[in-house]
């Protein structure tokens, strides 16, 4: 077996930081959203409470993929999140090779679908 293919479905691309549910949604959010969202409108969109949209956010923010402005609105704390540049260029990285997962995992089960095909059904 070649190096090539002895490792094919393992994906080396799809970030651990990333591929969290509630970070990816994280993401998603702000990557549509190139002004950022407030905490709030984060919150909501990705269905958090506080204590883990902050927990995840910190993890993000290590990362560099996001930055975080904290400042005031109105004489009340507003916090402010925005993908980074390098965060924009790593999540859509990551979505690269997710879409090269969909098309593997298609490809595989389409080649796995044609083989059931010319299995003759068994006696009962």
């Amino acid at each position: 077996m070649n190096k090539n293919t002895e490792a094919l479905f393992a994906y080396d691309g799809l970030d651990r930081v990333m591929h969290e549910k509630a970070r990816l949604g994280m993401l998603t959010s702000l990557a549509a959203h190139s002004k950022g969202l407030n905490f709030g409108e984060l919150k909501q969109l990705c269905g958090l409470t506080d204590g883990n949209l902050s927990r995840h956010l910190k993890v993000l923010e290590e990362a560099k993929l996001i930055k975080i402005e904290k400042g005031y609105l109105a004489n009340r704390p507003h916090t402010t999140v925005i993908l980074t540049k390098n965060g924009r260029q790593r999540f859509l990285d990551y979505l690269s090779v997710l879409e090269k997962v969909l098309r593997d995992a298609a490809q595989e089960t389409e080649i796995e679908s044609s083989s059931d095909k010319n299995l003759k059904p068994r006696p009962a």
